[in-house]
């Protein structure tokens, strides 16, 4: 790391801390050639592999956007949303990949999603596990009130 003051091409680092959940290392540093401090912050990249091959910078903003669209007229907040992209982006990070293809970001998307609003999942899986028939939906429902009928016999889970 260059010194921004005079250019020495060495530092040490006197301090590490983590910020943004971990994502991202604040360093303060020190140049033993002029010694004054100066701070870099270091984050992990993940880009995203999209279906004509052009890589881009991951961005929980897009994953909101998408899923807004699936959320429209469904009673999820602002808020909902950020949480669900949180949710997403940590389970891509742990995967330990640099790069992830697009499609797999929308997969992972799904989990989350099914537990915040089933009427939303639906609609962002028809896109995503690409529907093309009335069956592909109805199968899907079924799956979900097969796991719906399982939380409600549930006896561990505790009563609504």
């Amino acid at each position: 790391m260059h010194c921004p003051f005079c250019r020495h091409a060495d530092s040490r680092v006197i301090d590490s801390r983590t910020a943004d959940d971990g994502s991202v290392i604040r360093r303060r540093r020190q140049c033993p050639n002029c010694g004054k401090r100066f701070s870099t912050v270091e984050a992990f990249s993940l880009s995203v592999v999209k279906r004509s091959g052009v890589v881009e910078p991951f961005s929980r903003a897009k994953i909101i956007a998408g899923v807004r669209k699936a959320c429209q007229g469904r009673p999820v907040s602002d808020d909902d949303l950020a949480l669900l992209a949180q949710k997403v982006e940590e389970a891509i990070r742990e995967s330990g990949q640099a790069e992830i293809v697009a499609l797999d970001i929308g997969l992972a998307i799904l989990a989350p999603l099914r537990d915040l609003d089933e009427i939303a999942y639906l609609r962002f899986a028809s896109v995503y596990q690409a529907f093309d028939s009335l069956d592909a939906f109805d199968r899907a429902i079924a799956e979900l009130r097969r796991e719906q009928v399982g939380r409600d016999s549930d006896p561990s889970e505790p009563p609504n």
